[in-house]
């Protein structure tokens, strides 16, 4: 990279990026199969998203998780209408799809929000299996959000619906 910038480090670190991008065009067709859901519940909001890799050895990577921990976070804060709209928000002056591509020049595999869901009102979070499986609860009561019945409750709802995969 530096010998066809002629010595140019800023010009050098584009020219790499810009070789990784090519990159990751061609492996966009590959297929995506892997992945974990993240789950982020804060102020009476709670999103859930799926974050999809080639291998399930990425998946569980730390920087992985982080990603799509970050990227449930930008849908509750931002409520994105679609995928599209989520990859376009920025936070800390970077798009999701931004980040999506600097793990990709990481890692070197197709990387794919696949799909999140957001709630507001009451809600219980519970993931299982590691990242596999991830459930909102929502819930319409009087009750407080942090009445541990409440929460209990919604855990304990949560953990069948994990199990069960009801239809609605």
């Amino acid at each position: 990279a530096l010998v066809e910038t002629d010595g140019n480090m800023e010009a050098a670190v584009d020219y790499l990026r810009e070789k990784g991008l090519a990159s990751q065009a061609k492996k966009a067709g590959r297929i995506a199969a892997e992945g974990t859901v993240a789950v982020y519940t804060a102020d009476g909001v709670g999103a859930v998203v799926e974050l999809n890799s080639e291998t399930d050895f990425v998946a569980n990577g730390d920087g992985f998780k982080a990603l799509a921990l970050e990227v449930a976070q930008i849908v509750a804060e931002q409520n994105p209408a679609d995928v599209d709209a989520l990859l376009a928000c920025e936070k800390d002056g970077s798009t999701v799809e931004a980040k999506v591509q600097e793990l990709f020049l990481a890692i070197r595999e197709n990387i794919k929000v696949r799909r999140f869901a957001r709630f507001e009102g009451k809600i219980v979070s519970y993931v299982h299996a590691g990242g596999k499986i991830g459930v909102l609860v929502n819930f319409d009561t009087e009750l407080a959000a942090d009445n541990e019945g409440l929460i209990a409750a919604g855990k304990n709802i949560a953990m069948q619906i994990a199990a069960m995969n009801p239809s609605y």
